[in-house]
């Protein structure tokens, strides 16, 4: 088969700031906002315009660029004073995923070191972040692939391809990688309340021309009883230092699934991910977003006596876990001693 490809970038730099694909007008309409300043990327990233814990990461080291670029202008002499309250403002901007603050870190030492103009440098620093954020995903395509020989089935959680990452993707990549080496079914949960699956990861595959078979995820379960899947594949947004992975709200559903059914359970993600100042998940702050997401317009009036509880990821135990694969190695039957392993 052909080698496997990706066409979908969700971040573009250029000479008039960072172009960003809102990802909340997908499947319906391709459109691109500029985000001139580092307030507009925070938005960015709170609004879900931008999503996917690569992807953040890298949006927030552009909007260091931004906030740079202006603070410098404004007062040569203490730009570095006023630039904290950006960084300060990317980083409230989304709590979960852990690339964000990563992302954040690489920047803040660059400017820590940086003299006179500062744009080159963080530039420079940001765009090997995303660089080298894709080149992170091809390889993590290769290992995860390597396990996936005489599976016929794979489903997936969410989006973790090119719209969340800098491209080419995390689990989807992965995916990717496996289909143009010997196809396969791939299904897609529709992954509620945003959509993510039904609205982005389908879109993406379909652009590649890559089948998938989209399904509720209610029926998740059955699809495994039927013996339709032997893997299931997502990504993550942290990776406490035992494994215990945070990812999309029913993620951890899924892996209770699969252990049931005996299917396997493969979480893909870049180092950047893996936090090593969290010791498990209990320690992991988990999103919660406004309850107007999930009500429908009539409980939303004054005198609606029903309300929502909205959280947006949840935390699989790396006891659930078959197979966690980075760019630097794949840890099996993750815990304390594979991951310091893996860290080492």
């Amino acid at each position: 088969m052909s080698l496997a490809v990706d066409t979908v970038r969700p971040l573009q730099w250029g000479e008039d700031g960072l172009r960003v694909l809102d990802q909340r007008k997908l499947p319906s309409s391709l459109v691109y906002e500029n985000c001139q300043s580092a307030d507009e990327v925070a938005e960015a990233i709170r609004s879900m315009r931008v999503r996917g814990a690569p992807a953040i990461g890298i949006a927030a080291a552009y909007g260091v660029v931004l906030a740079a670029r202006d603070r410098y202008a404004q007062a040569p002499t203490c730009w570095k004073d006023l630039v904290d309250g950006d960084l300060k403002q990317l980083a409230d901007s989304r709590p979960t995923a852990v690339n964000l603050f990563w992302a954040l870190e690489r920047m803040r030492k660059v400017i820590h070191g940086v003299s006179g103009d500062p744009v080159g440098s963080l530039l420079a620093e940001a765009t090997a972040i995303h660089e080298s954020d894709i080149a992170a995903n091809r390889r993590m395509g290769e290992l995860g692939a390597a396990y996936l020989d005489g599976a016929q089935g794979i489903l997936t959680h969410c989006n973790t391809g090119s719209l969340a990452t800098g491209g080419y993707g995390t689990a989807l990549g992965v995916i990717r990688t496996a289909y143009h080496q010997a196809e396969k079914s791939i299904y897609a949960t529709e992954t509620r309340p945003w959509a993510q699956g039904a609205r982005l990861t389908v879109w993406e595959l379909n652009q590649d021309r890559i089948p998938a078979t989209l399904i509720a995820d209610s029926a998740a379960a059955l699809l495994m009883k039927a013996g339709r899947v032997q893997w299931v594949i997502v990504g993550a947004d942290r990776i406490a230092a035992n494994g215990d992975t945070a990812n999309k709200i029913g993620t951890y559903a899924l892996a209770v699934a699969a252990r049931h059914h005996g299917i396997r359970f493969m979480v893909v993600a870049p180092m950047s991910t893996v936090d090593l100042h969290t010791m498990s998940g209990c320690d992991i702050e988990i999103e919660e977003r406004d309850s107007r997401e999930l009500l429908a317009e009539n409980f939303l009036k004054p005198d609606s006596v029903i309300t929502a509880w909205n959280p947006v990821f949840d935390v699989t135990p790396a006891a659930l876990i078959d197979v966690i694969v980075t760019e630097q190695g794949v840890v099996e039957s993750p815990g304390p001693d594979s991951m310091k392993r893996l860290l080492s």
